[in-house]
């Protein structure tokens, strides 16, 4: 007894040397981590996907019965990258294991029941027959929407005598993905996190590492994303990463956030009574007040296709600042409301709505009279001539133009941006190669807040670029329910008064 007790504890010892010889220090323990949820974020060159393959291969060959999916959101990119690892994996450390492979199925099967089978999120038919699923490890996660991911979390619910899990690998994204709000931002008792770079790899060649190591001098920005795994956009981004990364440091606070509060008039159409709240969560975000006499331009971006906010960007013409941000989940007609009241604190700025997808904000801002709009020449398609409408278009022509001087603006006056939001957005702002390069989000981010500044932008010619003095600079003010209510029950010399303190109320 004594003896095959202590012949028992030298084969586990023998094994555990092999694995500890065989892979990189800090996954060691993560083979013994049955969470869930194993969440390995990395650097070009980390091993979290070699060590991943490993894990496979170590449970479904000591494990009997397991049904293992690996997979990735397109399937013919499994082939080459998963498939090929772990046949490869097979030979170099289970030679003895008795896998059989079927290279035209994707599939690799074991004598003690457990079986590796393969899929894209895209091979509809092939996920509807996959069931009993016992381990799933998702190979460039990234790619995923977080819908994608529930849905195979789902499938993860069979009756198994050994713990269930779904590793997660992937390389650095955008610091807006759901991943990392999921998992890196909250606390999920269920998940533990695992991050590594190149450096945690001590099988990497030195030429690997050279060649690594390169990008510190070349491009440093990438150097910080793709080599040691911090959040961010590796290569494809539209505006420079770095600079916005760097602004994303220094930003200045909000002076001031909530929204506006009005009255609807008897006739459905035009408010009256108009006065700020306070609100930290509020949709409306100041960071500059309006300074009397001096102009203003908003771009609007309306929820249209691939968009569900509402979003207006409020520029100081003279200098080209953004000075305040409206984004917000409204209904249309509230939406032009809210920009009503933002224009008329603003000095009555120039609007300009964006009216692809829906006229009615800026037929409503029409309605409302309000005073400043953006107008445009479109061709009459009954006489051929060209005829003036409001609100801003975009379309082939006009959208690569807009853009490209946005991105001159943030290349040349990076610090003119102090919205978080909108800096964040054109981090995942790129180049679809599969659109011919055309610049968009990234799939399940939003581009509102980048199309409503670039329309600011260009729009800025309609407005004054110059501070008005004298009788024409009315300095406005935000007035409170309070200052309302004193307002009111005030007697006409005590309301002059109160509007040269506190200015016209905006």
């Amino acid at each position: 007894m004594a003896t095959s007790k202590a012949s028992a504890l030298d084969a586990v010892g023998r094994w555990y040397a092999g694995l500890c010889a065989t892979n990189n220090d800090s996954f060691i323990p993560l083979f013994f981590d049955e969470h869930r949820y194993l969440v390995l974020k990395g650097g070009g060159g980390s091993g979290k996907s070699i060590f991943a393959g490993r894990k496979v291969l170590e449970r479904v060959t000591t494990e009997p019965g397991h049904r293992w999916l690996v997979c990735r959101k397109v399937a013919k990119t499994l082939r080459d990258s998963c498939f090929a690892q772990l046949r490869g994996q097979i030979r170099e450390h289970y030679p003895d294991a008795g896998a059989r492979v079927n290279k035209s199925d994707m599939a690799i099967t074991f004598p003690n029941g457990s079986e590796i089978i393969f899929a894209g999120l895209d091979d509809v038919e092939k996920l509807k027959s996959i069931y009993d699923i016992t381990g799933i490890w998702i190979e460039e996660a990234s790619e995923l929407l977080e819908g994608d991911f529930n849905q195979l979390d789902i499938r993860l619910r069979t009756r198994f005598p050994y713990y269930l899990q779904i590793i997660l690998t992937f390389n650095p994204i955008y610091i807006t993905h759901w991943l990392k709000r999921r998992f890196f931002d909250t606390h999920d008792e269920r998940a533990r996190v695992h991050e590594s770079t190149y450096r945690d790899n001590r099988f990497l060649t030195d030429e690997a590492i050279r060649t690594l190591e390169g990008f510190k001098d070349k491009d440093p920005y990438y150097y910080m994303v793709y080599c040691l795994g911090q959040w961010g956009v590796t290569g494809k981004t539209v505006f420079p990463a770095a600079l916005i990364s760097a602004r994303l440091e220094r930003l200045p606070s909000p002076v001031r956030r909530g929204s506006f509060a009005y009255k609807v008039a008897s006739d459905g159409v035009n408010i009256t009574d108009i006065r700020w709240i306070e609100d930290p969560e509020g949709p409306v975000t100041v960071y500059r007040e309006p300074e009397a006499g001096r102009p203003y331009v908003i771009g609007g971006d309306t929820a249209g296709e691939g968009s569900d906010w509402f979003v207006g960007q409020v520029l100081d013409n003279v200098t080209g600042e953004q000075v305040a941000v409206l984004r917000h989940q409204f209904d249309e007609d509230v939406y032009a409301e809210q920009m009503y009241c933002l224009g008329r604190w603003y000095n009555w700025a120039l609007e300009g709505p964006e009216c692809n997808f829906s006229t009615y904000p800026v037929k409503r801002l029409a309605l409302m009279n309000y005073p400043k709009l953006y107008v445009r020449e479109v061709p009459d398609d009954y006489t051929g001539r060209t005829k003036k409408a409001f609100g801003y278009r975009t379309d082939t022509l006009t959208r690569p133009v807009m853009l490209a001087e946005l991105i001159r603006v943030v290349r040349d006056r990076v610090d003119s941006i102090n919205d978080e939001g909108t800096l964040l957005e054109m981090l995942t702002f790129v180049r679809n190669a599969e659109k011919g390069l055309r610049m968009e989000a990234e799939p399940g981010a939003h581009d509102d807040c980048v199309m409503a500044l670039a329309i600011a932008h260009q729009i800025r010619g309609q407005q004054e670029m110059r501070v008005q003095g004298g009788d024409t600079a009315v300095r406005r003010s935000a007035w409170t329910e309070d200052m309302w209510e004193d307002y009111r029950n005030a007697d006409e010399a005590m309301r002059e008064i109160m509007v040269k303190e506190w200015g016209e109320p905006g």
